[in-house]
């Protein structure tokens, strides 16, 4: 079919069950998810917005039992080729017509320098290239328009579903977006702050055994105590801990041990803690690292490796060029540019959502209590700052909700019950325990959620467990009975609010 700026360069029916992927190292049971895949017909287009552009876009469209529904999915990190394990298969077995973009980032995001018409189509446009052009390529292929929209993404994907709501209020009616790295260049810039302590000297490094004794610790020092059950191995709500490093025992002189840390790997820590901070004005420029989340994918033995610049500092190559050295990095000067050229382009920090809201859009924010990248102080932020431009909690529950998930690391996964339906937990088993299905629900007509049903496998020492995640600012605080049952819990409102909101100039 003709299509305005892009072109269709393949189509293929694909038989249940026969398509096939190399599996995601993050995902190791990716090749079972496939094999009771439907059978759908695989669109691959290109589409120019600028002449610079070439952005990847893949569409699937089920061959039988159409829900009547699209499914945008979101990709991850600086994207470049189509995300396929974050969302596209389940979102297809649920029976969505569903699509994901390259984010016109391919072969690889470091390769932009010098590119601002990349820049453009990963910050905001090639998800609309991709809402665009899906929805023609539907209601060509099933010979119809009345069909609902969705989004569903997490990280990259949580970016790029609040960059829609943000820019393209028609695109979506319905929105999921989880832990969302849409404070793009403040997360970037907590990235730089982080490596930069960690690999300050070999003495200031910590082995990961010493990452897991400091999460032993957090645990062991506040777990139950926060509104969590007896027994828990992770955190309910971190806002309620007072960990401090002074609970870390200190090394003795000439002591080498997993379990104690020298002064040099304290200071880290505290750095670490603390988050970043114009260093001229004092001013908060992103939270800093959640306590619980320590040894947690994504976290700190990741943020301090030989491989973490080349896969998270691109953007301060963009706007710095060869002057960008992480380890001398100004954040006052050098932070004022990297804003100034890329902010408007990658952020997508607007709580102000009225268009959205005016039109029914609804919008389902999610995030892991225990996320080591976006903490979860930076969420509640955005929430908190949604719910003031909509005129109050109430009037945003009316077309937002928050929900925080304890013990899920990003995205997914972590020592808490997790599988909320997000993409990379398993297809969940009912309705109450798939929060896009209730976000359609909600959307189409249904009343507001207030908790989605998580649940956790039995493993090999452990029964199946259930849990209530709840709408914020209610926590799921345990009463009494079976901790592994939902009804062992009641959703109870906590405090509002974060102690380390960024500075309004770093919310740009």
């Amino acid at each position: 079919m003709a299509l305005p700026g892009a072109k269709v360069i393949a189509s293929a029916s694909v038989p249940a069950g026969a398509f096939t992927l190399a599996r995601p190292a993050m995902l190791p049971d990716f090749a079972d998810r496939l094999r009771d895949m439907p059978a759908f017909c695989q669109v691959k287009i290109f589409a120019t917005p600028s002449t610079q552009s070439h952005i990847g876009i893949e569409v699937w469209l089920p061959l039988k039992d159409w829900n009547g529904r699209f499914l945008g999915t979101g990709n991850g990190g600086g994207a470049g080729m189509i995300a396929y394990e974050m969302g596209m298969v389940e979102g297809l077995k649920r029976g969505f017509a569903v699509a994901n973009t390259d984010m016109g980032t391919a072969p690889d995001i470091n390769q932009s320098l010098n590119k601002p018409e990349h820049w453009a189509d990963f910050g905001y446009r090639a998800t609309h290239e991709m809402t665009r052009i899906a929805k023609l390529v539907i209601s060509a292929y099933y010979k119809t328009s009345a069909f609902r929209a969705y989004f569903a993404g997490c990280s990259t994907g949580g970016q790029q579903a609040l960059s829609a709501a943000q820019r393209y209020p028609a695109d979506y009616d319905g929105i999921l977006a989880g832990d969302p790295g849409n404070n793009r260049t403040h997360v970037a810039a907590s990235f730089v702050w982080n490596h930069a302590a960690l690999t300050a000297s070999p003495a200031a490094q910590l082995s990961s055994a010493q990452w897991a004794t400091i999460s032993q610790t957090v645990i062991k020092t506040c777990a139950g105590k926060d509104g969590g059950a007896p027994g828990d191995r992770f955190l309910t709500d971190p806002r309620q801990c007072r960990f401090d490093v002074s609970h870390l025992r200190l090394c003795q002189a000439g002591e080498t041990s997993d379990s104690c840390f020298s002064e040099e790997q304290i200071g880290t820590l505290r750095r670490l803690y603390a988050g970043p901070t114009n260093p001229e004005t004092g001013e908060r420029i992103y939270p800093g690292l959640t306590v619980g989340s320590e040894d947690q994918p994504l976290g700190p033995a990741m943020q301090g490796s030989a491989q973490w610049p080349k896969q998270q500092f691109y953007l301060f190559d963009w706007a710095l060029g060869s002057s960008f050295k992480p380890s001398s990095f100004d954040f006052n000067h050098d932070l004022d540019r990297v804003d100034a050229r890329l902010s408007s382009t990658l952020n997508a920090n607007v709580a102000d959502l009225s268009d959205f809201a005016r039109r029914g859009g609804k919008l389902l924010l999610y995030t892991g209590v225990a996320d080591p990248a976006v903490p979860v102080a930076e969420v509640v932020n955005y929430y908190d700052r949604l719910a003031a431009a909509a005129g109050g909690t109430s009037e945003a529950a009316r077309f937002a909700r928050l929900f925080l998930v304890p013990g899920m690391g990003h995205c997914f996964g972590g020592p808490g019950v997790t599988n909320i339906g997000q993409w990379g937990e398993a297809m969940p088993v009912s309705p109450e325990n798939d929060i896009l299905m209730q976000l359609v629900a909600w959307t189409e007509g249904a009343k507001i959620p207030e908790q989605i049903v998580a649940r956790k496998p039995a493993g090999t020492t452990s029964p199946a467990q259930e849990r209530p995640i709840c709408a914020y600012p209610a926590f799921p605080d345990y009463r009494s009975g079976d901790p592994a049952r939902a009804a062992s819990f009641a959703c109870t409102p906590h405090a509002k609010g974060v102690d380390q909101a960024p500075a309004s100039r770093y919310l740009n």
